[in-house]
């Protein structure tokens, strides 16, 4: 056999030479995540004295995994590859042993395999429920190992989970936490180069792998700055932020729950400064919406008109379109769409860190105590797009209510007794599922005994939920899921 060597960084030795059976990573970008996972695959497979055993390296996609790892995993491990099958993504070594490269989009070509080892990268992303259901039974057979690495996000509960796992649990899981600092190879003065230019949430999470990169505080009052308009060339954009119509429930008495609908023009300087000129918003009708989108296409006279993709795009298009045709008023107009991120995420990374360095401004010849208001509370409920469906009932202390019906006045069941509700609100329409019973949006965080606070779309069979029992004494009791 040809000689073989791989060269490692400091942490990456200490973490391969570490006994620990299951092992989870978080790591800061450009540490050498992919490196070391690759390296750790191949040493693994070498290791492996079983022909009938694989070792898998899993991304959240098929796609990912072979642009991650395919073509280095050829190079790195070339002097012991016996044969190698890009369609199938096998690479079988000298010593029989496969290495399967999967991705987690695909679950059902992850199963029928005994594993010696497994690596989940980007763990972050991967589809929920890979480890529990498919990865750690396969590793039953030879009490094989795995790695879990990624780069934390706020809304990453099954990555977090499993790391804390690795810092309570000092029998088999151990949990290693780096920043881009630990690279020698990176030199300094580039990391606070960037720094200097990125948003404090994008520094933390990306550099940092800090999982606290959201909540109260994000945007400071400090870096709101009312200027007059610079001087330069500049192009001007409309972003239309569409909200419940005001006739969306039917009863006026909710129209104060409603989320606004809002219409922000922005010059976009040349020097890549934004200056906000004016922000329209209000609780209007969809016909009175398409009205004011037009008056503002015609005042501002916009390159390009930004609406956020969904039913409520759907629903103000053709009053808007027919507007446009009648006044012989027109402007290019773009859906937005939010990559299946939550609002919060889009807007920190979108702004925070052009707030923060100054790079946006406001008109001082407009009212923004509305937006400061706003601007401090975020993220805030409003803030979510997590939902129930209008016609969700829900236990009150004066009986059960539809959730369309329920008002700040009321106190709710909860699982810690009836509690009075602090906002409500309407978000319009979305896209909901049902799980085990539950329909809401996909996001929508459900309590449980075992986990605590998880998205419906992760719920997993063995959680335990609390379910409410409609009885004179009403109160709450923990039941286990089951899959029909």
């Amino acid at each position: 056999m040809n000689e073989f060597r791989i060269d490692l960084l400091k942490w990456q030795k200490e973490v391969i030479q570490d006994k620990s059976r299951f092992k989870v990573i978080c790591a800061g970008r450009r540490v050498g995540k992919t490196r070391f996972t690759l390296a750790e695959t191949i040493l693994k497979a070498v290791e492996c004295k079983d022909v009938t055993a694989s070792v898998m390296f899993i991304a959240p996609t098929i796609q990912m995994a072979r642009t991650l790892a395919w073509d280095q995993l050829l190079y790195m491990a070339q002097p012991i590859v016996a044969s190698s099958n890009v369609n199938n993504g096998e690479i079988k070594l000298k010593n029989g042993v496969k290495v399967c490269i999967r991705g987690s989009d695909n679950p059902d070509s992850l199963r029928g395999v005994k594993l010696y080892h497994a690596t989940l990268d980007e763990y972050q992303d991967v589809k929920p429920q890979t480890w529990e259901y498919i990865i750690r039974p396969a590793l039953s057979d030879m009490k094989g190992t795995a790695t879990f690495i990624g780069t934390p996000k706020p809304d990453a509960d099954e990555f977090r989970r499993i790391y804390n796992l690795g810092i309570s649990d000092g029998d088999e899981w151990k949990s290693w936490h780096f920043t881009t600092h630990d690279n020698e190879l990176i030199d300094p003065k580039e990391i606070e180069a960037a720094k200097k230019t990125l948003s404090t949430a994008a520094f933390e999470g990306e550099y940092m792998a800090s999982w606290d990169t959201t909540g109260s505080n994000i945007l400071k009052m400090e870096w709101f700055e009312a200027k007059d308009a610079p001087e330069g060339e500049y192009s001007t954009y409309i972003a239309i932020d569409p909200a419940g119509y005001e006739n969306v429930t039917g009863d006026d008495r909710k129209k104060k729950h409603l989320d606004y609908f809002a219409i922000a023009v922005v010059r976009v300087y040349d020097s890549g400064h934004w200056w906000v000129q004016k922000v329209d918003y209000g609780r209007w009708d969809v016909k009175e919406s398409a009205v004011r989108v037009l008056m503002a296409i015609r005042n501002h006279r916009p390159i390009c008109v930004g609406i956020e993709k969904g039913a409520l795009q759907k629903a103000i298009m053709p009053y808007l379109t027919d507007l446009m045709r009648k006044n012989g008023v027109f402007a290019h107009i773009e859906q937005i769409s939010h990559g299946g991120q939550n609002k919060a995420n889009r807007i920190t990374y979108a702004l925070q860190g052009l707030m923060e360095h100054g790079r946006i401004t406001f008109n001082p010849k407009e009212n923004w105590d509305e937006f400061k208001r706003e601007m401090l509370a975020f993220p805030s409920e409003r803030a979510h797009d997590d939902c129930f469906p209008a016609d969700t009932e829900i236990i009150t202390s004066q009986g059960t209510k539809k959730i369309v019906d329920v008002t700040t006045d009321d106190l709710v069941l909860t699982r810690k007794g009836f509690r009075r509700v602090l906002k409500a609100w309407c978000k319009g329409n979305q896209r909901v599922i049902t799980r085990f019973g539950i329909t809401a949006t996909p996001e929508h965080r459900i309590w449980t005994e075992t986990r605590g606070w998880v998205r419906l779309d992760s719920i997993a069979n063995n959680d335990i939920l609390v379910v409410a029992n409609t009885v004179k004494d009403t109160s709450c009791a923990k039941q286990s899921n089951s899959i029909s």
